[in-house]
This record gives structure tokens, sequence and C-alpha cells, in this order.
């Protein structure tokens, strides 16, 4: 399971005990949300792409969409979602726990600008049912992500 390579991940940096484990969905924003008791767009969303054949994922607030103009001028591409059945395969994590850390080889990260108006933020952890609590810094750490980009819309 994902949520375990999540958890052997964050043991090397002693916080695999950060990461929580929900009896109920965590799949989407909303019931992530709800299972943590936040607002939604303190959720940080992992979306998957496709930009010259490379899985890139861009972690975004949980109310921030993709402006598809902002993403070409930054990707040189359209914005291209990786088909749900071939996530697992291209990231290393089903939809749902989709996160930032433990990716297959290969996977690049980007962070997007919306997220930096939070203090922490709480990505998944590999599972549908999981998350981690984490400051700004600390997502830019564990990411290692390679920038911050600015290809979203409809954040405040």
């Amino acid at each position: 399971m994902a949520v375990e390579k999540v958890k052997e991940f964050f043991k090397e940096y002693g916080l695999a005990d950060r990461i929580l484990e929900f009896d109920v969905s965590s799949e989407t924003v909303g019931l992530a949300a709800q299972a943590i008791g936040c607002e939604e767009k303190q959720i940080a969303k992992s979306m998957s792409f496709l930009v010259n054949d490379v899985p890139v994922l861009i972690v975004t607030a949980g109310d921030a969409k993709i402006a598809n103009p902002k993403f070409k001028e930054k990707f040189h591409t359209k914005a291209k979602m990786i088909a749900a059945d071939q996530v697992g395969t291209l990231i290393g994590h089903e939809v749902g726990g989709v996160c930032p850390f433990a990716l297959r080889d290969g996977a690049e990260v980007y962070l997007d600008i919306s997220l930096k108006r939070f203090s922490f933020v709480y990505p998944a952890a590999g599972s549908g049912n999981s998350a981690i609590k984490l400051t700004i810094p600390e997502l830019e750490k564990y990411s290692h992500f390679l920038e911050w980009v600015d290809v979203c819309k409809d954040w405040i």
C-alpha cells in the first residue's frame, strides 16, 4: 500500500507519527477537509499531468483550479491530466491518495503559489484515507519540489 511507502519515507525524518489515518474517505478535497476538520482551501491537492511524457505533480491549494493559459505559458504544452488508471503506475500513488512524497523515479513536483498564504497545509499521505499536516517550509523540504509556479486561478 502506498501509505506504507509514505510512512517509510517520513520515518527517515522522524515524522511518520504525524501521518493521520481516518476511518472515513479523504479522497476528495471536501472529504479530506471533513475528515481533518479544516477548510477545503487548506488541503494541498496533488494533480497529475504528463508534460512531454514526464509525470508531473502540481500541488495546489484545495480551492485552486488549473488555469490552462498559465499552465501552457509555464510548461509550453496544454494541461493534460494523467488518466486515472495510469496515475499509480506513473506517479506511485493511486487517485485519492496522490501526494508529493515517495514518488516513482522521474516524477517531478511543482508547488503552486496558491499554497503560500497558509502557515500549514494537509497533503494526502498515499491513501484515500490519510493526510499529513505540514508547514510550507516542510512541504518544500519533503516534496523535493523543483520550483514554485503560478498556474492556478479562482483562489482567494
